[in-house]
């Protein structure tokens, strides 16, 4: 792995936070749920419209996994987004909202920010190559009326897979924008498409719109991104709706209209060929009478099953099992080993198996035995650990340590206290999430 990559991994873990890369280095036990997704890759390479749903309790790593999910299209060549539920930032009714987390924050293996003008640009240069594979010359007098031709072309194709007129209104004058070399109008344009409000009403003149996208239009517009990205080289689109949870404690008219966007997203899914929806989130939201239970079409086609203790991991919902002490003695000896330390082999012995295991039973109890709660808080202690032991030669953890849960957050002790078999939408509406 690049140092910059590694650094980025242990800063992440100081904050509490799954890294944005590297978690490949440091997975551990998640093999089964990870072939799944890998196999719903592949169904959506083949053109298939996908979907999965993530479901574990607090502390099972559902951000990891749907963090390192996008990590894996990424290598498979897709392009991706990630989307975090919120009440006040992103309700997931709102699909104008979702539609301009998914744009602005489009990232590729080639381009992890800015990927919108990236996938745009390899669109234009691909009509580009394929009329100087055709032999003409591209210092030509006619060549950019050449270009601009074959682009019109492209754009009369995308009309026909009902991407919006808009849509492609903006495309045309971008690149005539873009050929004109008016760049800062030209990323106005792009900053519209990907959702933006604040956009100057003579730029949009320009290209023959009004107004915004908005939230009876998102989804065309989604469809029409979806067609740029594979025509720009990519296989398709990735993504991960984090943290669904969260619309529990939103009003009762609120929470309809999310589950119920998320239907329409499943009933609309045969159309957006090359599109995987992987959402997240726990027992509660997928199976309590304020969750996805309440609203019988989307449970009863994504409801959970097993039959004798065992269960299918193709079906919609796909588990993903809490960490046990073992688990969390796996990931710390990955990361230790992969901490950048000045005396390797001193780390090593101070920091070796037995106080691994030692750590991990401390943690544990310190949060009453459950394991659920644990990784976070255990990932904190354990790095915290390794920086001591690299910055001060006369510290030695087995010595002087002793563990003291840190301060939790509100969710933390929410989960800690018993009351996520239940929730009550008045009292986790007053926590601090």
């Amino acid at each position: 792995m690049k140092p910059q990559d590694i650094e980025h991994i242990f800063e992440r873990l100081r904050e509490g936070m799954v890294p944005e890369r590297g978690l490949e280095a440091f997975a551990v036990g998640i093999d089964a749920p990870m072939n799944e997704i890998r196999r719903q890759l592949q169904l959506t390479r083949q053109g298939e419209g996908a979907s999965k749903f993530l479901r574990g309790d607090y502390g099972c790593g559902k951000t990891f996994v749907s963090q390192l999910s996008l990590l894996e299209a990424l290598q498979q060549n897709f392009a991706v987004a990630r989307v975090v539920v919120s009440p006040n930032d992103t309700p997931f009714y709102k699909f104008d909202e979702v539609y301009a987390r998914i744009a602005g924050g489009l990232q590729t293996r080639l381009a992890r920010g800015g990927a919108l003008a990236d996938c745009l640009d390899r669109w234009i240069g691909a009509v580009e190559d394929a009329l100087i594979d055709e032999g003409h010359d591209p210092d030509a007098d006619d060549f950019d009326e050449k270009v601009s031709q074959r682009f019109e072309s492209e754009l009369a194709e995308l009309g026909k897979e009902e991407a919006g007129a808009d849509f492609i209104a903006v495309l045309r004058q971008y690149f005539r924008l873009k050929q004109q070399e008016k760049l800062p109008e030209a990323m106005q344009l792009l900053a519209w498409l990907a959702g933006s409000k604040n956009i100057s009403a003579a730029v949009k003149r320009s290209a023959g719109i009004k107004g915004e996208i908005s939230s009876q239009t998102a989804m065309i517009y989604l469809k029409g991104l979806l067609s740029l990205i594979k025509r720009a080289g990519y296989a398709g689109l990735v993504v991960a709706v984090d943290e669904m949870e969260t619309v529990l404690r939103m009003r009762t008219d609120i929470r309809e209209k999310c589950l119920n966007g998320i239907r329409q997203i499943l009933d609309a899914s045969p159309e957006y060929k090359g599109l995987f929806w992987l959402f997240t989130g726990t027992p509660e939201f997928y199976d309590s009478r304020k969750g996805v239970a309440a609203l019988t079409p989307l449970h009863d086609r994504i409801a959970f099953r097993s039959s004798g203790g065992f269960v299918n991991l193709r079906q919609p919902q796909l588990e993903l099992t809490p960490f046990d002490r073992q688990r969390l003695c796996d990931v710390a000896s990955r990361l230790r080993g992969l901490y950048p330390a000045e005396e390797r082999n001193r780390l090593n012995h101070l920091v070796d198996e037995s106080f691994i295991t030692r750590l991990a039973a401390q943690v544990t109890e310190g949060f009453g035995g459950d394991v659920g709660i644990v990784p976070r808080q255990f990932l904190r202690e354990f790095v915290d650990v390794l920086d001591l032991v690299d910055q001060h030669p006369d510290y030695v953890p087995a010595d002087v340590y002793a563990f003291k849960p840190r301060e939790l957050t509100a969710e933390e002790n929410h989960y800690l206290h018993g009351h996520h078999q239940d929730t009550d939408v008045e009292v986790i509406e007053a926590l601090e999430f």
